[in-house]
């Protein structure tokens, strides 16, 4: 039997707020998505900014494993691109074709000369089309096709008819006021781009008669571009959408309630197709939860940060009932260049928001305080939760070779640019390492 073909399907920072998680913004067509596929509850990416995070899905690895600790567009790129998943498929007999964003690479030529798809299809602004057409007229080994939106990335369109600002409700934990509510609108906007996308590419595959063995995996980088969330190590921050439809068990509206990092992908899909997995891979495959065989295949996930915008090293622990957050950049003050400019941050800004001096260790109840933001690392009663989970993160930086065992300060490639951590915005001219 032929092998299925595998779309990946990535937006920009849209978190889990879509329709098919219960939110109140309009994304029929990955309802549909999800309603004859599998939906992840509990999703979450290794690393919640854009480059680092699309890195972690491709190879099976952390950040830090893989190289990439910051933004290809400023520099940084992963230390051996054929970890890449494309060449396990290549191997196995697939050909790969990318459209649209791939954010991992930099340069001209670079889906092709240096991460190593077979075809580059076009720039984000026609990705869905020319995936459209390489679907009409599709090659005759298995494939695997990665499309790549800018949607919902800030700047969004203006507020659309449908979503009017009076009646959204602005995402937790920022404040109900005229300014993010319009903000919420414009993103609602911007979602509604994307899903209409997202739906051209589903119909082209029922058009063509390649929807019954296509996976599709359709998900995002990292949490929405509002404060506390895109560039966070809360779930806000790290929690991701996540739907997959097609061979395998991926059908009938299933939900699954079990924790699955992004980097579980790689190897679901070595294990789905029957290759033998890369040495390399630090995730497992999620294919007994969709089985039913097992309620979790994870008891713990791992999350990071190092540079954004600007320096500022974190690395998190996460279980069913708690999380652990710990910063190495000894700061007094948030690391305000690493959240987009946007309403909801002018907000914020406005009511004392730089004067906040960000926690060195933070603990969290996900059960009684699922917006974390009641920090119990100074209470005595959690004192045994907090050692545990600092031990578990120190045995996975150890397993793993964190260079922040060796120094707080992971240093930027030559010719990165970065920004610095005491400004106040992205858009700020940053220093060219």
């Amino acid at each position: 039997m032929r092998p299925p073909n595998i779309i990946y399907l990535h937006s920009h920072d849209t978190g889990r707020y879509i329709q098919p998680y219960g939110h109140a913004v309009a994304t029929p067509n990955m309802q549909r998505l999800a309603d004859s596929g599998v939906l992840f509850r509990q999703a979450f990416c290794a690393n919640p900014t854009c480059s680092p995070s699309r890195a972690c899905l491709l190879t099976g690895q952390s950040a830090h494993s893989n190289g990439m600790i910051g933004l290809a567009h400023r520099g940084f790129s992963m230390t051996d691109y054929r970890h890449h998943i494309i060449h396990t498929l290549h191997a196995a007999g697939y050909t790969s074709a990318l459209a649209g964003v791939q954010h991992i690479a930099h340069g001209p030529d670079a889906p092709t000369a240096i991460i190593g798809y077979h075809r580059f299809l076009g720039p984000p602004a026609v990705a869905h089309e020319k995936a459209c057409e390489f679907l009409a007229n599709p090659p005759s080994q298995p494939f695997f096709l990665s499309v790549g939106f800018f949607e919902t990335h800030r700047e969004f369109p203006p507020v659309g008819a449908d979503d009017p600002p009076t009646n959204c409700l602005p995402p937790a934990p920022l404040p109900d006021t005229p300014e993010v509510r319009e903000d919420m609108a414009r993103y609602k906007a911007s979602a509604r781009i994307y899903d209409r996308k997202v739906g051209m590419i589903l119909d082209a595959l029922e058009r063509n008669g390649l929807a019954d063995n296509t996976l599709v995996i359709n998900t995002t980088d990292h949490g929405i571009a509002f404060p506390r969330m895109k560039c966070n190590l809360t779930d806000s921050g790290t929690g991701v959408m996540l739907i997959l439809r097609g061979p395998g068990g991926f059908t009938g509206g299933k939900v699954v309630d079990g924790m699955v990092s992004q980097i579980d992908i790689f190897p679901t899909l070595c294990e789905l197709l029957g290759i033998t997995p890369p040495a390399w891979l630090e995730g497992t495959s999620f294919l007994p939860l969709v089985r039913g065989e097992k309620a979790e295949v994870q008891d713990e996930i791992f999350t990071e940060v190092n540079y954004h915008a600007a320096y500022e090293p974190m690395r998190a622990v996460r279980t069913r009932q708690w999380k652990y957050i710990r910063r190495y950049d000894g700061r007094t003050r948030p690391v305000l260049p690493n959240c987009d400019d946007g309403l909801s941050k002018t907000v914020w800004m406005n009511h004392g928001w730089a004067d906040i001096a960000p926690a060195e260790e933070a603990l969290f109840d996900l059960v009684l305080d699922p917006d974390e933001t009641h920090n119990l690392a100074g209470e005595p009663r959690c004192a045994s939760v907090l050692a545990n989970l600092r031990a578990r993160l120190a045995k996975w930086m150890q397993e793993t070779n964190d260079p922040l065992l060796a120094s707080n300060r992971i240093p930027a490639p030559v010719g990165a640019k970065v920004n610095d951590p005491d400004g106040i915005s992205p858009r700020e001219e940053p220093r060219l390492v």
